[in-house]
């Protein structure tokens, strides 16, 4: 296990690791401002005499707590940094994602901060942290980062918070590590999987309860004496689930990020590139549609991304946009202008819808596991069709195999495999005569092997068991699509006329 850790973490180039470093010192002092800032907002406006916001940094105690302060914020973010090289290496590949998690921590620290100094203590979205990382991230790092929040919370209060006002009481410096850690891990358990944003709301409702019952705990009698603090309690549940509904659009722009609620918006048939598809290229979205399925269901039985394997197989064709008269499902006149050209440069123009693509997922925006999956969904895979139609030109004399095949990348990841399978099933049993369980089955064994033969899934963890149960779950899926139908008899709709007429 640790040398598989190392092997993970040699991956990363200096440069790559000086800028992770970087990273994590300007936001440590992106903290030590926040906390400063905390501090002189403190100052103001409960005594008579104002303290000193200088004298605080340059003289005991003051300088004293705050020195201890950063010691323990740089081993909170120094923890967190090694959580996410040894635990989540796959979802910071670039320093950006390391960033996200900081912007995520340092803009709840500042919204506990802001509800608790100008509404209530009680009143602060504790769950914030969280509910961004489970969709941004994923469970186990909202968990970690759930807790972090509210450790550097519950940090706030004790060393900033109760300098200057004197009016946080004991039990409510401690409200950030009870009612943040019951909240915040119970609500990403209770949204984690929900696919509608309104969902979103009514489980918010349900987060209330937790608060309440810390509430009751921490301040026991208090509460008949200040009513106020119940309803702020309460309301600090729905305050999370508004903010990280308000919030999470922007992270999913800034740092190009696929959640569920994007990945349903993308797989709308009002989505700007599914109409251009559905008006230019109806053949096209139709194959897609059914790979859609494909994909789908065999997500679902290895245990992978159903969402995001359903959207890619959406855009997986998208680059048959530039030429879609050339691919076989959208010649509907039956007129084929591949036979008026060369085999070499109908392999140029069918290659190439794996790189356009590409291009035109980016170009709108797209996150980048889609645009990767146009890139990927065929490999290096060679065109066969081309590749022999050359070789009748030579008169069966040498053909490069290479310029008759893709560009690649293999596919990277298990959905992207999934993709490659289920496109090349949908488009061979689609053309076969018998579509019996048995005959489709066959056929989807040997273009699996096929493929293994050209090494297409090296690149990707995928194993021979999971091969197996995507054949199956295809074959059965497409024999339910083709099924065989009942031929009905011919009858003379004249006589039944005559029939009824008399």
């Amino acid at each position: 296990m640790v040398k598989e850790r190392l092997k993970k973490y040699r991956r990363w180039n200096r440069g790559q690791i000086g800028k992770f470093i970087t990273i994590f010192a300007l936001n440590i002092l992106l903290i030590a401002g926040i906390l400063a800032g905390s501090i002189f907002l403190n100052g103001i406006g409960y005594n008579a005499v104002e303290p000193d916001f200088i004298d605080y940094f340059t003289k005991s105690p003051g300088s004293q707590q705050f020195v201890y302060l950063m010691i323990i914020i740089v081993l909170v973010m120094a923890v967190t940094f090694i959580y996410l090289i040894f635990e989540n290496r796959d979802k910071i590949k670039q320093p950006k994602d390391v960033e996200m998690i900081f912007l995520i921590l340092e803009i709840s620290l500042l919204c506990n901060y802001f509800a608790g100094r100008y509404i209530n203590i009680y009143f602060r979205p504790l769950a914030l942290a969280g509910l961004l990382t489970l969709l941004l991230v994923n469970r186990r790092s909202a968990v970690f980062v759930n807790i972090v929040s509210s450790l550097l919370t519950f940090l706030m209060d004790v060393f900033t918070n109760a300098n200057f006002t004197g009016t946080v009481s004991a039990n409510a410096q401690y409200s950030s590590l009870v009612i943040g850690f019951a909240t915040g891990i119970i609500g990403i358990y209770l949204i984690d999987g929900v696919g509608a944003r309104i969902k979103v709301f009514g489980r918010g409702l349900t987060m209330c309860i937790p608060v309440l019952i810390c509430l009751v705990l921490l301040e026991q009698t208090n509460l008949l004496r200040f009513p106020e603090r119940i309803v702020a309690g309460a309301s600090s549940a729905i305050l999370s689930v508004v903010l990280f509904m308000a919030i999470l659009p922007v992270f999913e722009w800034l740092f190009k990020k696929l959640t569920n609620y994007r990945l349903e918006e993308l797989t709308e048939h009002s989505a700007p590139l599914i109409k251009r598809m559905i008006e230019e290229a109806p053949g096209t979205f139709n194959h897609s549609l059914v790979v859609s399925n494909l994909a789908e269901s065999c997500a679902i039985a290895i245990g992978e991304d159903a969402l995001l394997a359903r959207c890619a197989a959406y855009y997986h064709d998208m680059g048959k946009l530039r030429q879609p008269e050339f691919f076989k499902e959208n010649q509907q006149d039956g007129h084929n202008p591949h036979n008026d050209l060369t085999p070499e440069l109908s392999a140029n123009i069918v290659r190439a819808h794996a790189k356009d693509g590409y291009d035109i997922v980016k170009k709108y925006g797209l996150p980048q596991e889609i645009a990767d999956i146009c890139l990927q969904h065929h490999g290096t895979m060679p065109m066969m069709f081309f590749y022999a139609k050359a070789k009748q030109f030579k008169d069966g004399g040498d053909v490069d195999v290479e310029k008759f095949s893709y560009a690649g990348p293999k596919p990277q990841t298990k959905i992207a495999a999934i993709m490659m399978i289920a496109d090349a099933g949908e488009a061979a049993v689609r053309s076969m005569k018998d579509r019996s369980r048995e005959k489709v089955d066959e056929l989807l064994r040997k273009l699996i092997n096929e493929r293994m033969q050209l090494r297409q899934f090296e690149d990707c963890d995928i194993t021979m068991k999971e091969l197996n149960i995507i054949r199956n779950t295809i074959a059965n899926s497409l024999t339910g699509v083709y099924h065989s139908r009942i031929e009905y008899p011919k009858v003379n709709l004249e006589e039944i006329k005559t029939e009824e007429s008399e």
